[in-house]
């Protein structure tokens, strides 16, 4: 039976960006691009399971040198989002839906079961990828890690694409051990401004760790403890996949690594990753020497509830 680390599963993207300045940049991108390439590069097994039309977009040549596994599932459409950066930070955007791709189904995926899997990363892009009975169902195969984006980022009928609070999200939640959200989604979610508090809040309602990703830091809250690791990024040119790469690089060094540990790993990445365009490229052993040269024993800090 082939060992994974983590499945990550969901839409690739043929993605349009365009920066504040109008210059223009495509690619087929989407989380499943940022996931796999961090988690495969630092050296855990990972296998991506996405989807896409085989006419409008090749996955297999995406991923070639990634490092990951990769099975293929057909769509209709290929997901296409076109994302207006409106600040040289990249902090502020437009994103606009092109298209979407055919929702995951659980019978699809009982393939899965031919492996053994530590986590089920879903790794969507919009409402409708994964529903609410599609993520309970998979968490039959390993620990579920789950990006909130997709839970809450709707593609509307016009192509704007909004947020809107998960109904569900008081009685799945607890199925899920890694959920990560923004500052703006956790607010969302939970009514409170407020970084911690509204980490303590997702985790009262079931996930077993939350990770909080904001432009200046990475936050972990397990129930007992805050955990924040500044990001140190020396420029911003790679922002776009930011949150993609810092959950595939947590989760998969929980594995083996405590939650300090794995922060600072995750932020590392992260900041190294957000230097350059694209999905991450380098290896573990860069992120280790990122480490030695940005940040020291106190990078960590603590807070108990």
């Amino acid at each position: 039976m082939k060992k994974y680390d983590s499945v990550i599963i969901g839409p690739v993207s043929l993605d349009i960006n365009i920066d504040c300045e109008g210059v223009t940049r495509k690619e087929l991108g989407g989380a499943v691009v940022q996931s796999g390439y961090a988690a495969a590069g630092c050296g855990f097994r990972t296998l991506v399971v996405t989807r896409s039309n085989k006419e409008e977009a090749n996955p297999t040549e995406r991923f070639k040198g990634s490092g990951a596994d990769l099975i293929l599932l057909d769509s209709a459409h290929t997901c296409s989002i076109r994302n207006q950066y409106l600040t040289p930070d990249k902090e502020r955007r437009i994103c606009t839906s092109l298209n979407v791709c055919d929702p995951f189904r659980v019978e699809e995926l009982a393939f899965l079961a031919d492996y053994d899997v530590k986590i089920v990363h879903l790794a969507g892009l919009v409402w409708g990828d994964f529903s609410d009975e599609v993520i309970a169902g998979l968490g039959q195969y390993g620990d579920l890690a789950v990006d909130a984006q997709c839970l809450l980022r709707h593609a509307e009928p016009d192509g704007s694409m909004q947020y809107h609070d998960w109904e569900a999200k008081k009685s799945v939640l607890p199925r899920i051990r890694f959920f990560k959200v923004d500052a703006a989604e956790a607010e969302m979610m939970t009514g409170c401004p407020d970084r911690k508090e509204a980490a303590a809040i997702l985790h009262s309602w079931g996930a077993k760790e939350v990770l909080l990703t904001h432009n200046t830091e990475v936050l972990a809250f397990d129930g007992s403890n805050y955990y924040t690791c500044p990001i140190k990024a020396r420029n911003l040119s790679g922002r776009t996949g930011r949150g993609d790469t810092t959950f595939a690089g947590y989760i998969n060094s929980r594995i083996t690594r405590s939650i300090p540990e794995s922060l600072l790993f995750a932020t590392a990445l992260v900041s190294l990753k957000m230097e350059t365009p694209g999905p991450f490229m380098k290896d573990a052993a860069a992120v280790e020497e990122y480490i030695r040269q940005f940040y020291n024993g106190d990078s960590i800090t603590v807070t108990g509830t």
